[in-house]
């Protein structure tokens, strides 16, 4: 009885996961589509709590409200600023809780097995499922938790140092070892060599040994690859602990949690190829090394950066008829996006046609700015993607670039040598006028220059966006 409620409520669970997951592709649906992924996982927990091999009640509890409350706080005190980061640390959780499974599992496969068939007749749980397993059935397992405890450990090192650089506790250039690829390379090797030894033992010094290799390999791979690659890492990584959360369901006999791994690790490898390709860029030239650096001498810059004060600003938007908003991170970390969404509705109110045009990876995570701008209320309608607006900037009055940088950069069309080089960007510099709100003259967080900022039809509208915004608004007419 307690095992058909499981599964049911396990089917029903997976359906509203995949509603919730249909329903975060459109704007409209995405509330709806939250609950229900909350409703789904509330249902899966107590399905779980009162299944098959349930006990420790509570221990559970306490688990569960603890973490309950972490979470709670966590959902309450993070600025959208950080959700990127936010992210890459529930990432490494997940991670972190697949290598402890697996290595528990471990653990416990191997005190059944030292037991004598009488005692293994009498077990439950976990236990039980692993007395009735026959030899290949036990060999299959032994590669199931040895692949869930790679992923995971590779995950969860990935995860902790995509969180450093995306919170600015670490460079966030790309960094290698001496030897580069070949220690990857060899730590992989290594990993695969363990994975026979382990085949064929069963022994905790292998599985030991490729923790380590596992926990080398995410840290390495994710130290090469810079910032303006990290949006695609933070989707790679969520692909990453999708599978190991995979995995280690095929080692615990848990349909839900292979159906949820699935989901997870197929969503973040379809996303991380959409938004490489929106970048011009081989997913694996991305995972194996990221905008390194310059393959030859960069393109010299030319002309001065020349200021403008809101006066001028303001004059420009009033004479204006079509006019387009480019924003970045820097708007999230200034929290203007009410501020925008008061600019765009004075200026609709003149019968302007006013867009935002949207770059796939704009911020560090992706949708980053659609989710600001839904939440400070911009319609819906004129949120346009780079695809559907990059063609109108030439028939364009203004286009205000709001805290963005490389998504504008043409030094990615324009210098081949650029480490963005073949990156699609937003061509706002062919409209009439380019205003760039910015707070000063630094290259953004991949470090890399853009001639944007020196081009004769754009102006520099220096200081904090909200600040600077705020002083506009009142000379919109």
């Amino acid at each position: 009885m307690e095992s058909g409620f499981t599964t049911a409520a396990y089917v029903v669970s997976a359906i509203l996961f995949i509603l919730s997951l249909g329903g975060l592709s459109g704007q409209e649906s995405a509330k709806r589509a939250v609950w229900y992924g909350i409703v789904g996982m509330a249902l899966a927990v107590a399905a779980t709590l009162v299944g098959p091999g349930s006990g420790l009640w509570l221990l559970s509890i306490l688990l569960i409200v603890g973490g309950g409350i972490i979470g709670y706080q966590l959902a309450t005190k993070v600025q959208m600023t950080q959700m990127p980061e936010l992210v890459a640390a529930m990432h490494s959780l997940v991670g972190l809780a697949a290598v402890f499974v697996g290595l528990i599992a471990h653990i416990e496969l191997n005190r059944v097995l030292g037991m004598d068939a009488a005692t293994r007749d009498g077990l439950t749980g976990f236990a039980g499922l692993l007395a009735h397993k026959s030899g290949v059935e036990v060999n299959i397992l032994r590669v199931e938790l040895f692949l869930g405890v790679f992923i995971g450990a590779v995950t969860f090192t990935g995860s902790v140092v995509a969180y450093g650089k995306l919170s600015g506790r670490v460079d966030s250039a790309a960094t290698k070892l001496p030897g580069g690829h070949m220690l990857n390379a060899g730590a992989a090797a290594l990993s695969l060599i363990c994975l026979i030894w382990y085949f064929n033992t069963g022994g905790f010094f292998p599985l030991f040994v490729m923790t380590l290799a596992g926990l080398f390999i995410g840290y390495h791979l994710i130290m090469g690859i810079g910032g303006a690659d990290m949006p695609v890492v933070v989707s790679m990584l969520n692909s990453y602990s999708g599978w190991a959360a995979a995995a280690i369901g095929f080692s615990l006999g848990n349909d839900l949690l292979i159906v949820v791994g699935a989901l997870v690790g197929s969503s973040g490898a379809i996303l991380s190829y959409i938004m490489c390709k929106a970048m011009n860029r081989s997913f694996i030239s991305v995972i194996l090394g990221g905008f390194g650096g310059a393959v030859g001498p960069q393109m010299a810059v030319e002309g001065e950066q020349v200021a403008i004060d809101g006066d001028g600003v303001a004059t420009a938007l009033n004479e204006a008829d079509s006019v387009i908003l480019i924003p970045g991170y820097g708007m999230a970390v200034a929290q203007a996006q009410t501020a925008v969404a008061e600019l765009v509705r004075k200026l609709r109110a003149q019968g302007k046609d006013v867009r935002f045009a949207i770059h796939p990876v704009a911020g560090r995570l992706p949708g980053h700015m659609n989710v600001l701008l839904a939440e400070a209320k911009v319609p819906y309608d004129i949120v346009m993607e780079m695809d559907e607006i990059n063609d109108d900037f030439p028939e364009t009055d203004v286009a205000i670039v709001i805290g963005s940088n490389d998504i504008v950069n043409p030094a990615a069309q324009d210098d081949p040598n650029s480490p963005i080089a073949g990156m699609p960007v937003l061509e706002c510099w062919k409209a009439k006028q380019v205003f760039v709100s910015k707070r000063g003259q630094g290259t953004g967080y991949s470090g890399i220059e853009n001639p944007l900022f020196f081009k004769e039809n754009t102006r520099m509208f220096y200081g904090d966006a909200k600040a600077s915004l705020d002083a506009l608004l009142p000379k919109i007419d």
